[in-house]
């Protein structure tokens, strides 16, 4: 990273010259009092559906964990290692979230795995990881047109993660008080509207206010 046309560093020096005048008091007030997210951000890797563009917010407002296909596996402290879980574990237990929303989108190649197989060359790691919500998509798309099928597996799996999440105890036991609130999402690249999970499973388009 030394080329001055290096995208990175142009990005950075940008943030300098710019961004960082305007928002070093908040920067400065986070590195002193810590963070206080409210917002727990379940989202997918995808470069194109990035939470803190798509939601507008500044630093320290969301707390974020990305992977393929924004995949929550179930609560199970076992001892190995659990990315996605020990972000949980630290954004409700110290961080004292009061929302977290898992984040689908349009186009996401974990679920596209799930329908077709994952792509050659990530049998190690890939397959594996979007194996676990594969029968649930696979289901779901039973007898759904092709051209719907995409999306209705990405639906399938936001719906799983909700799920997942209510196995860990200290998740649901907030929802169930009223302090923690989950919340599904699912997002169009290509037209940028915002779906959001009904109570029955059902995505209704959030419609911009006028």
């Amino acid at each position: 990273m030394t080329d001055e046309s290096d995208p990175l560093l142009s990005g950075y020096r940008r943030f300098r010259d710019n961004t960082w005048p305007e928002k070093r008091a908040r920067f400065e007030e986070l590195a002193a009092q810590g963070q206080t997210p409210q917002t727990l951000v379940v989202a997918c890797s995808d470069s194109r559906a990035d939470p803190a563009s798509i939601f507008d917010t500044a630093p320290g407002e969301l707390f974020v964990v990305r992977n393929v296909a924004n995949i929550v596996p179930p609560y199970g402290p076992d001892g190995k290692l659990h990315g996605v879980s020990a972000a949980l574990e630290f954004g409700v237990r110290v961080l004292k979230v009061k929302r977290i929303v898992v984040m689908g989108h349009a186009l996401c190649g974990g679920v596209w795995a799930m329908i077709n197989g994952a792509p050659e060359g990530c049998e190690d790691f890939v397959r594996p990881w979007v194996a676990q919500a594969e029968p649930v998509v696979k289901t779901a798309i039973e007898g759904v047109e092709e051209d719907r099928r995409q999306t209705v597996g990405e639906h399938a799996v936001v719906r799983l993660s909700i799920d997942n999440l209510r196995t860990f105890p200290w998740i649901a036991e907030r929802e169930a008080s009223g302090d923690l609130e989950l919340v599904g999402l699912h997002f169009g690249i290509a037209n940028g509207v915002l779906w959001r999970m009904q109570a029955n499973g059902v995505f209704d388009a959030l419609e911009p206010e006028a």
